[in-house]
């Protein structure tokens, strides 16, 4: 293992020190410490998201009681006469016998639709001095006082009426506070401020079970999530519609906040959970409700259900069937129920995470429905703690592995861990309702996923643009790049194919490297194979291999080259012109002289991937390509920088050749002409070819065995050219011939024993 992490801890270096940043953020982000709205939308969503996949099953013992258009048609436009409220309130507690009646409507102003008060003065001043009128004007009060019939329906029974609390001026009024500043020591809690609020009319407050305030907490996108439980008005703490009705139904005995413990040694997390406040507790007969709450005294509401009529939730029933008893008695019997509207011009509608427009009595059904379950969504004092583990353990995992697992393993363990955070999320919610971020570790499960991907593929990149580059020492750029294009096109298997072999050798190199210090060395033979190769591959060559002093090329693979042996040829005399140009850099600068020879042969050759399973290569083989390298070899004898074979300048007819002889190389057996390739046909002038025309004159005298006329053409040609290796070889070889004579059978072979 610690081999393995010397061995590779650079490579990956980049990608754990960026997956590290990445973590630490990430924890810095659940801490508090670095806000990023961004990550709180995304756990909001998911949240939300959560509610809207919760199928939901109907509950017979919450009704809403809606004031919809079947009633407005029967009874009239509303608000209603409070006559007809007086007869809802009494059909719903006497008849159906309610637990509770919450009215999410409100009963701020008084009730002069019945006319009592005109009646009323009409007895006090114009009628005054008649006699009995004012008496039967005070008969008619007690049905015509519709504020009154609706006290009256109020007296013992649950009913709990809402009211509206505001940054204003007060009105009306409310009932008493759950609690003051006072029953909590002087402490305040951290709850929403209101300055005022509009209230009930005070005698039907008065009359009234209990009040409760009906406000909506919208979050800044306009979503309604949570409830406020409690908010504050002056010194007192009031309790919401949904709670209040919710106490009611129960028969409490008290609402009362529960103080946490060590308040001096609150975390960070605990203070925005609520402050001194852990939760409210519902006291009543045989039974406690505790409420988990939030900031300001909030609590999620767990919404079931789209909303409305057909929601699935709750049971809707029309207000006027209620007045009118027209329901059967066992579907309504020791109900909770609500009042409200969904009326066409009426709704109240809130924008939720399960709805756009949901009913807004339908929110306190919610919150009446957790409360008598006992059951909340919240988030636990431990919640940050387990998403930093999360965080942590995760991320440190997958910073540390991906880098160094395949695409395909990488995509399964990051699935895995999403799976993990969203498994124990999930569980977390349906068995024990707690609420915990899960966008944090998400999203540094994305984004170490998408960090290795894409420096994976940057760094893949560069390691074939690495390994293109280090090809391209082998094989011309432009090669390259067009294998790369179409690489279907191409492989490694061997194949059998007519190629132009080069080889090239430094002459005398022995002496050379024993005449230079290893660093001069170094620099001499590397600046002769760099100018060696760059001709070679400037004319489209495949470098095969450096042997030494020596290299090996060939021309026709892997691209296909139909000029392959004339592309070989014009390389190897810009080698040649190379060669000069270096010898009088390094004769000038006091180093051995450079002298090359280069033989060049054209056949069938295999090529392919060819080597042992330690170390293979890309080269050719074959009895043409011993041939080119026999031809190099045979270059010092000739006196002359390069020699091709038949079939190279039978392929390359564009330059001008001068024969050099007809030889039987080591190891063949058939003889093979020579030829010295002297430049393009266009570029050659007249004097060099009558000079070439001579020689083959005189070699043709030669073959003839004509001995005396082709020693005076040797001779002539000397006079022009007398340091010529090619003259002086074969006049050496007449003189032996003369007395040797190689009879009449001689093809005018030179066999060769060595390579």
């Amino acid at each position: 293992m610690k081999q393995w992490f010397m061995k590779n801890a650079s490579k990956y270096m980049l990608r754990w020190g960026i997956g590290l940043v990445l973590i630490v953020l990430a924890s810095l982000q659940i801490a508090g410490v670095l806000p990023a709205q961004i990550v709180d939308r995304i756990d909001t969503y998911l949240v939300d998201l959560r509610l809207q996949l919760e199928k939901p099953e109907l509950d017979k013992s919450i009704v809403i009681v809606d004031i919809d258009e079947k009633s407005i048609a029967e009874i009239g436009r509303f608000p209603w006469s409070r006559n007809h409220v007086a007869d809802l309130i009494t059909a719903a507690t006497g008849h159906y016998g309610a637990k509770a009646i919450g009215f999410d409507v409100m009963f701020s102003e008084a009730d002069t639709s019945s006319g009592y008060g005109v009646l009323q003065n009409l007895a006090q001043q114009q009628f005054k001095d008649v006699p009995g009128f004012s008496a039967q004007i005070e008969s008619l009060k007690e049905k015509l006082d519709y504020d009154g019939l609706v006290v009256k329906a109020m007296q013992g029974k649950p009913v709990v009426l809402g009211y509206f609390l505001s940054m204003g001026e007060s009105k009306g009024m409310i009932p008493r506070p759950a609690y003051t500043d006072e029953d909590l020591n002087g402490r305040a809690m951290d709850a929403k401020v209101f300055k005022g609020y509009e209230g009930v009319l005070p005698r039907l407050m008065q009359a009234a079970h209990s009040g409760g305030f009906i406000n909506a907490d919208i979050d800044p996108d306009g979503v309604l999530r949570n409830a406020i439980l409690l908010a504050r008005v002056g010194e007192g703490y009031y309790t919401s519609l949904g709670l209040a009705t919710a106490s009611v139904a129960m028969g409490a005995t008290a609402v009362k906040p529960e103080l946490r413990k060590n308040i001096d040694s609150l975390t960070e997390s605990q203070r925005r959970q609520g402050g001194l406040i852990e939760a409210i507790r519902i006291y009543s007969p045989g039974k406690t409700v505790r409420i988990p709450i939030g900031e300001s005294l909030k609590t999620r509401i767990q919404f079931r259900g789209k909303g409305g009529p057909d929601g699935g939730a709750f049971r809707y029933v029309s207000a006027v069937d209620v007045i009118r008893k027209t329901i059967p008695l066992q579907e309504l019997q020791g109900t909770i129920m609500l009042v409200g509207t969904t009326a066409v011009g009426l709704k109240d509608l809130r924008a939720t995470p399960v709805s756009s427009e949901y009913p807004g009595v339908e929110v306190h059904a919610n919150m009446i429905k957790s409360f008598q379950e006992n059951s909340f969504k919240w988030r636990p004092d431990y919640a940050d703690g387990l998403e930093l583990v999360f965080v942590l353990v995760i991320g440190l995992t997958l910073s540390l592995a991906l880098p160094v697992l395949s695409p395909l393993r990488a995509v399964g363990l990051s699935l895995l861990c999403a799976l993990v955070v969203v498994g124990v999320n999930l569980w977390l919610d349906y068995k024990a309702n707690h609420v915990l971020h899960m966008a944090a570790a998400l999203l540094l499960i994305l984004f170490l996923f998408v960090l290795n991907v894409v420096l994976g593929y940057v760094m893949e990149f560069r390691n074939r643009k690495a390994i293109v580059n280090l090809f391209g020492e082998y094989v011309a750029p432009e090669l390259v790049a067009e294998m790369a294009e179409h690489p279907q096109e191409y492989n490694m298997e061997g194949a059998s194919m007519e190629l132009t072999v080069l080889f090239v050798d430094v002459r005398g190199f022995t002496t050379i490297s024993e005449s230079l210090t290893p660093k001069v060395l170094r620099e001499y033979i590397n600046t002769y194979l760099t100018a060696m190769s760059e001709d070679i591959r400037g004319n489209r060559g495949t470098l095969d291999k450096y042997i030494g002093d020596a290299v090996m090329a060939f021309w026709g693979a892997p691209i296909s080259l139909q000029d392959h042996a004339s592309r070989a040829v014009s390389s190897a005399l810009t080698m040649l012109a190379s060669a000069e140009r270096l010898n009088q850099e390094f004769t000038a600068r006091g180093l051995p002289e450079l002298k090359i020879g280069i033989g060049l042969n054209t056949g069938q050759m295999h090529v392919g991937d060819m080597g042992s399973r330690i170390r293979r290569a890309y080269t050719v083989m074959g009895d043409a390509v011993n041939l080119g390298s026999r031809l190099e070899g045979i270059t010092k004898t000739y006196g002359v920088g390069l020699i091709v074979g038949e079939a190279t300048k039978q392929a390359a007819p564009e330059f001008v050749y001068r024969q050099l002889d007809c030889v039987r190389v080591k190891g063949k057996n058939e003889p093979v002409p020579i030829y010295e390739p002297i430049g393009l046909s266009a570029q050659v002038d007249a004097k060099v070819r009558q000079r070439i025309d001579r020689w083959h004159y005189a070699y043709e005298l030669i073959l003839k065995q004509k001995w005396d006329q082709a020693d005076e053409v040797l001779d002539e040609l000397l006079q022009r050219d007398p340091k010529c290796v090619l003259y002086w070889l074969h006049k050496k070889r007449i003189a032996y011939y003369r007395q040797h004579p190689p009879g009449p059978d001689w093809d005018g072979v030179t066999k060769f024993e060595t390579k």
